[in-house]
């Protein structure tokens, strides 16, 4: 189903937070609004759902105008980042509750609810209450209660914010596998530049309430619009007009002089704050693909492309 936003103006405490706001999420996509805190993407997430009405424009499901169309009838499935599960049900009656509310029978609303709970290996878990589940298993339960009801549109607010590193790298691995063989249009909310380039078809970069870029991973991160998208995905280096990525930077020849300010070892990277005549620079070097770390203090020279 493809979502658009038409002229859409929304204020909040008396200033414009968007001003005649168009886009189009196509059909079927994993679509995803990327942006810093305060730049207006959970607003337009929930706006998609219902939550928020906008001041002035239209939202459109393919040719249905939703606008003013309350929460429960919009066909949506919602995941949140504190998961929002009902404490005193088990999984099992959290994934049927959506069935339940849509007038489905019990057998057929615990048929289909078990399946999704299968699907995303918690079968074994189905009687347990929210507070004996971890957190990735409570994140699980949440993806299989907004899935089973086959919803029009899946709205993800930063919903692996709060786990750890490895559980976050598992979970977008299921969550991208759902969505693709649901095929269901996704919105997807976060900060996070590296989780919208691994799980996306399209992103948004957003701005203070504009969309400053939109399109696939590959074309935000190779080919920045302007200088805000180069450092909000991927932190790259702005010389005058040009933009320059981190790993595109050799050190050890070239004709640029600088002294090393700082070193990160990130693992299978290497990070450097380098001083230069052209301004601070921030280079990354593949760890295993060099000769050796550099050190603190040293000068070395640059090969800019």
């Amino acid at each position: 189903m493809r979502i658009r936003f038409e002229r859409v103006t929304q204020r909040y405490e008396g200033q414009a937070l968007f001003s005649d706001l168009d886009l189009e999420i196509p059909s079927g996509q994993f679509f995803t609004l990327l942006g810093p805190s305060g730049c207006g993407k959970t607003t337009l997430l929930r706006m998609l759902a219902g939550f928020v009405v906008p001041d002035s424009g239209r939202i459109w499901f393919g040719d249905r105008d939703v606008t003013a169309l309350p929460v429960h009838k919009r066909g949506v499935g919602m995941v949140f980042q504190d998961y929002a599960l009902f404490p005193d049900r088990s999984a099992l009656a959290n994934v049927t509750y959506g069935l339940d509310a849509r007038g489905v029978a019990a057998p057929e609303a615990r048929k289909r609810a078990m399946a999704m709970l299968e699907r995303v290996g918690l079968a074994d878990l189905a009687d347990r209450s929210p507070a004996k589940l971890s957190g990735g298993q409570r994140q699980r339960v949440a993806m299989a209660r907004a899935l089973v009801i086959d919803p029009q549109l899946l709205l993800l607010d930063e919903p692996l914010a709060a786990l750890d590193v490895k559980l976050r790298v598992e979970l977008r691995a299921m969550v991208r596998e759902l969505q693709l063989e649901s095929k269901v249009t996704t919105v997807f909310v976060t900060h996070d530049q590296e989780e919208a380039l691994a799980m996306s078809d399209v992103i948004a970069v957003m701005d203070r309430g504009k969309i400053v870029q939109i399109g696939a991973p590959a074309e935000v991160y190779g080919k920045p619009a302007n200088p805000y998208t180069a450092d909000f995905v991927g932190s790259a280096n702005v010389i005058g007009d040009r933009i320059v990525r981190r790993e595109a930077i050799e050190i050890g020849a070239g004709d640029v002089k600088g002294i090393i300010e700082g070193v990160e070892f990130r693992g299978a990277v290497t990070g450097y704050r380098i001083r230069t005549e052209l301004g601070l620079l921030h280079v990354d070097v593949w760890s295993t693909h060099q000769p050796r770390t550099y050190q603190r203090g040293e000068e070395v020279m640059l090969k800019l492309p």
